[in-house]
């Protein structure tokens, strides 16, 4: 199993960004998948996840309604597209993989994790 997220850079507060992950080694499509974050000197906290249906979607209080979470099974990728970024939202973004088909925010649900990608909003 791999996971590889990109997608990550500097943005403005108010901007947006696509933050997608590369699967590989299983399918994508039985698979619940999240999304979770972590800022300096700040425990890993959930952002958003999806089933591995797709038809259910969870998100953190602080991005709901800003952030939105998708997946596309034929090319393996998850996605996070972040809008109205806030300058809180500055982490390192880390997409994981589910122990089945369920979402859920537990952090212990997921087996899998990728290395990271860096988001940092700021003027």
């Amino acid at each position: 199993v791999q996971l590889v997220e990109s997608g990550g850079g500097l943005a403005q507060p108010g901007g947006s960004l696509r933050l997608s992950c590369a699967a590989s080694g299983f399918t994508l499509s039985n698979y619940g998948m999240g999304w979770f974050r972590q800022a300096p000197g700040k425990e890993r906290e959930f952002v958003a996840a999806i089933a591995s249906s797709g038809g259910s979607t969870y998100y953190s209080d602080s991005v709901k309604g800003r952030f939105t979470i998708s997946k596309d099974n034929a090319k393996s990728t998850l996605f996070l597209q972040m809008n109205s970024l806030k300058p809180e939202d500055t982490a390192l973004y880390y997409c994981a993989k589910g122990r089945g088909g369920s979402s859920t925010s537990s952090g212990a649900w997921y087996d899998y994790w990728g290395q990271g990608t860096q988001v940092t909003v700021s003027s």
